[in-house]
């Protein structure tokens, strides 16, 4: 009989949160969760810039946007039992450009059909929450916040260890075998035996599906996104969070401002394709990762339909001056001299055959396993309810009832 009912692999916040909800809704049953890095939350959880999102700006009725406006709320209560620390301070998004204003007003209508409190600034209105902003209108967000993830996937992980679950660090998943009742997942150190596959894998998502035998819809792009960082004596430019309103043609939000919740500033990110999936560096170089992408009629067709975008965020990576000019669209004061570079994160993007982004979280289902194949932000906020809908999802396999947990191999843990 299998030692296992749950095998999860991936310990960002995603993976973290699933296991945390599979033990809280039946505690009896035994789980490890598989993490390749030696400690948590070591990519796009501990790389993203800290913001609760509000879910403002995704469709109605998506995933994404039920699951962002929910997970907001439920991350602040279980903040609030785990003396986790958080700031709700809201956000204005600014039109520039008077070409911008119906853009704005289309995202105050999605804003509202979301359920939430979205109000329309004038100039002048902006100004008295963010005083150096340079806008025509803007919008004011006030369910948006500022948290560390990481200290979100410490407390899980502590949750998962006390309710009994295995911890391992440093198990990278490198086979999975399906078989007729019960799946091996085998890692360098160890095999495991379980009676259901998690992959909450993220920038290999999609590798790790293939492992199980399942081929998603979209293969993962890497794109880097990069940050600078304003000078403490230059804080006082950005209260809160000052975004742009996005280009609706454009998958990404723009660079923005965002005060993080150790009261620096960071401004960011651009969008330029990575040629490593864990490339936090401009020369970080893949060879597999390089022709995966390469070899992918997905990315040239994307690549064709933003040439204009794209060559723009290429020429905010390499020229910093560029970079100051898009954020002097919001605030004219910032100088160059006023940033330093800061550290860059990688973002996850599902990419379709056909050049289209997949638009919503994606979880495919698979013999005895389920694939997070596409969770872009804001997977951070929604990740508690990401879970949740995750471990309602699944079948619930357990072992016989008169299992013993403490007779069990263990296998080696961390926190």
């Amino acid at each position: 009989m299998p030692p296992f009912d749950y095998v999860v692999i991936g310990g960002g916040i995603v993976g973290l949160s699933t296991a945390w909800a599979i033990l809280d809704k039946n505690p009896s049953i035994r789980l490890a969760v598989l993490e390749k890095e030696s400690d948590w939350a070591r990519h796009q959880t501990g790389r993203n810039s800290g913001v609760i999102h509000s879910g403002i700006y995704y469709k109605p009725g998506s995933l994404k946007a039920e699951l962002c406006r929910v997970g907001n709320r439920r991350l602040q209560e279980f903040c609030d039992v785990h003396g986790i620390r958080y700031d709700v301070c809201g956000k204005v998004i600014v039109a520039t450009k008077a070409g911008e204003l119906p853009h704005l007003e289309k995202l105050l209508e999605r804003g509202r059909a979301n359920g939430l409190a979205v109000r329309r600034l004038s100039a002048p209105e902006v100004r008295e929450l963010e005083p150096h902003v340079q806008c025509l209108e803007g919008l004011h967000v006030p369910s948006t916040g500022i948290i560390n993830y990481a200290d979100v996937c410490r407390t899980l992980a502590g949750l998962i260890q006390d309710l009994g679950g295995e911890l391992c660090l440093g198990a990278r998943a490198r086979q999975i075998r399906i078989l007729d009742n019960e799946a091996v997942v085998e890692t360098e150190a160890t095999t495991l035996t379980t009676r259901w596959v998690v992959n909450c894998a993220g920038l290999h998502s999609d590798r790790v599906a293939a492992l199980g035998g399942v081929k998603p819809e979209a293969r993962i792009v890497p794109f880097r996104g990069e940050y600078y960082e304003l000078k403490p004596e230059r804080r006082h430019l950005v209260r809160n969070l000052i975004y742009p309103v996005p280009d609706p043609e454009f998958p990404f939000l723009g660079v923005h401002f965002t005060r993080m919740i150790d009261g620096s500033v960071h401004a960011g990110p651009n969008a330029v394709l990575a040629f490593k999936r864990e490339g936090y560096h401009r020369t970080a170089f893949d060879l597999r990762d390089f022709v995966d992408t390469m070899t992918y009629p997905g990315f040239w067709r994307l690549a064709a339909r933003h040439a204009r975008a794209g060559i723009e965020e290429m020429r905010r990576s390499f020229s910093k001056g560029a970079f100051v000019l898009s954020l002097q669209q919001l605030i004219p004061e910032v100088r160059a001299e006023d940033l330093v570079p800061s550290s860059a994160g990688v973002r996850a993007q599902a990419l379709r055959r056909d050049g289209s982004l997949v638009d919503d979280f994606m979880i495919v289902s698979g013999p005895r396993t389920t694939h997070v194949c596409n969770a872009p932000s804001p997977a951070a906020t929604a990740s508690l309810e990401i879970g949740r809908f995750i471990a309602e999802q699944l079948p619930m396999v357990t072992l016989s009832s008169n299992h013993d947990k403490s007779k069990a191999p263990l296998l080696p843990t961390g926190t």
